[in-house]
């Protein structure tokens, strides 16, 4: 019994388990996580993007992914992988400070963290609620089922309609930027910390990497919310 115990300790589920349960692992999977989530991020806003390009552009790049079914889905359940260990790793941890530290800090007494940093379990709960209705909203079709009949005139998926009629709405816009403004907090910290979780931001290096981080976060924003102001604005259409 006790050599099985010891064989389990030492096969490779019993190494990633004991990682795992140290607070150390836990900011290792974040780092790691966090950076796979911040170039998806860059490849995804990459792809929409392509709105620009017009509506044959979108649409092939739409239909490529669906032609690739067994890619895309090994993607799709790589990443709702990656953002469950995101999200877990992020409680436990929040959950293991909050214990090392019972007593509240004194009324008025300042504290040396950013705004981003004091939120960023709030915004990334919120985030997720966004990532949730994103795909209801455009992938799976739950909030407007008519978008599943959109076809262009290849006979393909007519995404760039889906789009346009998406974001033609206010309220759902809206939503899209002040949800994309979350993520810019979020990533503008998350970003700085994974550089630093990994040993590669020191004390010397800690400006260019929280400027480097600030800079990619505010890129960010302004990429993904130029889709829905060119839409209301007329200039998509």
């Amino acid at each position: 019994m006790a050599a099985s115990a010891q064989s389990l300790q030492n096969s490779t589920a019993g190494i990633l388990l004991r990682i795992w349960q140290s607070s150390l692992g836990k900011k290792y999977v974040m780092a790691i996580t966090g950076l796979a989530l911040f170039l998806f991020v860059i490849v995804h806003m990459a792809g929409n993007l392509q709105i620009y390009l017009g509506e044959d552009k979108i649409n092939a790049y739409a239909h490529f992914l669906k032609a690739n079914a067994g890619l895309l889905w090994f993607a799709r359940i790589s990443l709702l992988t990656i953002v469950t260990l995101h999200i877990t790793a992020a409680i436990q941890l929040w959950n293991a400070n909050r214990k090392a530290r019972p007593v509240d800090y004194k009324v008025g007494k300042p504290v040396a963290s950013s705004f981003a940093q004091r939120t960023i379990i709030i915004s990334g709960l919120i985030i997720l609620a966004f990532i949730l209705f994103h795909l209801a909203h455009f992938t799976l079709g739950l909030v407007d089922p008519q978008y599943s009949q959109f076809v262009d005139s290849q006979g393909r998926a007519d995404v760039y309609k889906m789009i346009v009629t998406g974001f033609s709405n206010p309220v759902v816009s809206a939503f899209y930027i002040v949800s994309m403004g979350l993520l810019m907090l979020h990533l503008s910290h998350g970003v700085s910390s994974i550089f630093q979780s990994l040993g590669l931001r020191s004390k010397k290096t800690f400006g260019f990497f929280d400027k480097l981080a600030k800079i990619a976060a505010f890129l960010i924003f302004i990429g993904n919310c130029s889709i829905p102001l060119s839409i209301l604005m007329g200039w998509v259409r």
